[in-house]
């Protein structure tokens, strides 16, 4: 499959400027286009000065602001856009009529490869897909304001859509960065149908007199464990566009309840804003109303959305964190408060829907009805597994974390494993991870957790567990690859280099930071790479804590196959065609001519480690050196206590066998975690620190 690389945004405003200044970001070629020069020159103005904030920040250097801009042509004139581009998205007003216009434009100006797709929080997709005149290669996409910030984006097929579009698609909105949720087409999709009525909920509690706008945003904040209430939202985005979204969900889905309220309307009419400055204490009647309410309508809101079949309960949640950045989804809400009393505060929502008639146009679905009888919490799942042709793909499925490794990923991955590993019909194991990254490592807070309680059996328990998942990886019968397409770090970097192949591509980052925040690798960190790449290579790596580019990777076999990303099916094949490979751990590099790998071998060469681990300079560099000052830094900063033990882990590799090597990697885990450095180095990662050792 050929990837999108050549990218049309239509509309310059502040969507479309945002979509276009983040596929540029990415590295696809961009057109800006619109009806007026000066319509497009204003959305390079805004690109101009959000990329000059990132570099005043930071973020990009002025070098990589200046590649991005170059990145973004303005074209001016729908008509004038590109016949070859591989994707058009169009960015224009919430308008049928006017879409439709520019899709028809689009589809007589366009090549016949090129993909249409339309922004949209609400518009029926199926309709305009219709109306675009190329039905079968037409998607709709639903960016989170600001698209160069929220990671999250909806993706909508029509019923017409052909999967080759939606897979490209799909592929296009990853290589962003961004969680993909893959949704029916249904009013709202699938944030929207519970954020917008629990908007105008809010509005209504403030209509009936229950507290005001700022005990209501309070009263929300504390229930939802958010930053911003509602009325704070609407301010910031806009109440014409709260109006406007809950009128649409109320006469689509017949729901008179939606139906914006009176004072919304008001404040629309004398363009003004939501007062929220006023008192924001509230008293427990006033929180248990507030919140039962809105948490009633977002739980079964929530599982209506399941009922209908938008989406999985797992991605109604990953829309609440990632797209809302709610602390928790409405399903892990009801799971603390309890599926019981969840669904009683649904039931009583719904009792306010009641219609004149005495019908009801908003119902709780059954399957929440028999969950809340079984007094059991809803069950999720992380591990999403695909079968075709004897490859079987094993999908972490936790984007919203960077799929970090916690004790239920672990023991979903493991019972994935071995039901892959039993089944007859497959040859070839696939491990992938959702979104931006492959694993971003272990949940880092489990550890921090576990340490304060006195529980540091948890976590030899927790490692044990990841070892046997491992194991099972390693001595698997079929061909495993590592689909290390993102950020791999720490426990994620592990899991990769316990398959026989990996596969990058330039978006591939490899890094164990482990020693830098007082610990040692301890899922075979400390064990494969040298077994990979020898030892000298594996200390650079690990006790050096260094990033890894994808070509790094690949000089020192860390990865196996680097590739475009239009060739990663192709490889897929092939590694399952030539099956295991005859020397999984030759022990040296795979370019030797690499001058990161020349560096590697000479610095951290046997003669030189005492000198290291002593804070010093080996003979015969230079300490003022670039590369060399940089990895005396590298040094400086880690956990002594931990660059020790990881240091005599590695040189057990030269005569242990692999086996050995991890149960020795195993048996020191108590050890490492009972440091006050390890509890401090995990620590200042979770708070955003450098930490401070003191060598206990």
């Amino acid at each position: 499959m050929q990837p999108i690389q050549s990218v049309a945004i239509v509309g310059a405003g502040n969507m479309g400027s945002g979509i276009a200044q983040k596929t540029a970001q990415e590295e696809f070629d961009v057109q800006m286009v619109d009806r007026e020069q000066q319509w497009v020159d204003r959305g390079q103005a805004i690109i101009v000065d959000f990329l000059s904030e990132a570099v005043e920040r930071r973020i990009f250097s002025p070098k990589q602001v200046e590649d991005i801009k170059n990145r973004i042509t303005g074209v001016v004139g729908v008509e004038k856009t590109a016949a070859n581009t591989d994707l058009v998205i169009e960015a224009v007003f919430e308008d049928f009529d006017i879409k439709t216009a520019v899709f028809q434009t689009l589809d007589a100006v366009c090549g016949p490869d090129t993909i249409l797709a339309s922004n949209t929080s609400s518009l029926s997709v199926n309709a305009l897909a219709e109306a675009t005149g190329r039905a079968d290669r037409f998607v709709g996409l639903h960016f989170f304001f600001h698209p160069a910030k929220n990671r999250l984006i909806e993706v909508i097929p029509a019923e017409s859509s052909s999967q080759e579009t939606i897979d490209k698609v799909v592929q296009y909105c990853k290589m962003l960065g961004k969680v993909v949720i893959v949704c029916s087409d249904r009013p709202g999709f699938v944030v929207n149908r519970f954020f917008v009525p629990w908007l105008n909920e809010a509005c209504l509690l403030l209509q009936e007199g229950v507290a005001s706008a700022a005990q209501i945003d309070a009263a929300a904040c504390k229930a939802f464990r958010i930053g911003l209430g509602p009325f704070g939202l609407m301010n910031l985005t806009g109440p014409p566009i709260a109006l406007h979204s809950t009128d649409y969900l109320a006469e689509q889905l017949a729901t008179p309840r939606y139906d914006g309220a009176q004072n919304l309307r008001d404040l629309i009419d004398a363009n003004a804003h939501w007062d929220v400055s006023g008192e924001q204490d509230y008293n427990q009647d006033q929180y248990d109303l507030i919140s039962n309410r809105l948490y009633g309508v977002v739980f079964g809101v929530a599982a209506q959305i399941v009922d209908e079949g938008i989406c999985s309960m797992e991605d109604v949640d990953r829309g609440a964190k990632v797209g809302l950045r709610w602390a928790k989804g409405p399903f892990e809400l009801m799971n603390r408060i309890g599926v019981e009393k969840a669904h009683m505060m649904a039931e009583s929502y719904s009792q306010l829907c009641v219609l004149d008639d005495g019908s009801k146009s908003w119902k709780v679905p059954e399957f929440f009805k028999h969950q809340a009888e079984s007094k059991t919490p809803w069950d999720f799942s992380y591990v999403d597994t695909t079968i075709s042709e004897g490859v079987a793909t094993l999908t972490i499925n936790r984007p919203e974390a960077m799929n970090a490794l916690n004790e239920t990923v672990v023991s979903q991955l493991g019972e994935a494993i071995n039901q892959v590993n039993d089944n007859n019909s497959v040859h070839t194991i696939v491990l992938d991870g959702a979104g931006k990254a492959f694993v971003a490592g272990a949940d880092v807070k489990f550890f921090v957790d576990k340490i304060k309680a006195e529980s540091i059996d948890d976590i030899y328990e927790f490692t044990a567990n990841g070892h046997k998942v491992l194991n099972s990886i390693e001595n698997s019968s079929k061909t495993t690859i590592a689909l290390t397409t993102g950020l791999a770090l720490g426990g994620g970097l592990e899991l990769a280099l316990s398959c026989d192949y990996r596969i990058g591509t330039k978006r591939t980052q490899f890094r164990f930071p482990e020693t830098s925040i007082g610990i040692y690798p301890g899922l075979g960190g400390s064990q494969r790479p040298a077994k990979i790449c020898g030892i000298p290579a594996a200390r650079w790596a690990v006790l050096g804590g260094n990033f890894m580019t994808s070509q790094v990777a690949s000089d020192l076999g860390l990865l196996t196959h680097l590739v475009e990303v239009s060739a990663v099916d192709s490889c897929i094949l092939s590694c399952a065609k030539d099956g295991k490979p005859s020397n999984k751990y030759p022990g040296t590099p795979a370019q030797l001519d690499s001058p990161v790998v020349k560096f590697a071998l000479e610095f951290y060469s046997d003669n030189n480690m005492k000198s290291l681990l002593d804070g010093q300079c080996p003979e015969g560099f230079d300490s003022e050196e670039k590369t060399v000052s940089r990895q005396l830094k590298n040094l400086k900063f880690t956990a002594p206590i931990a660059l020790s033990m990881a240091s005599d882990l590695i040189d057990a590799t030269a005569t242990n066998s692999l086996s050995d090597g991890l149960e020795m990697e195993l048996s020191k885990l108590h050890e490492i975690f009972a440091t006050k450095d390890a509890l401090e180095g995990l620590s200042a990662l979770i708070e955003g620190r450098r930490p401070t050792y003191n060598n206990s």
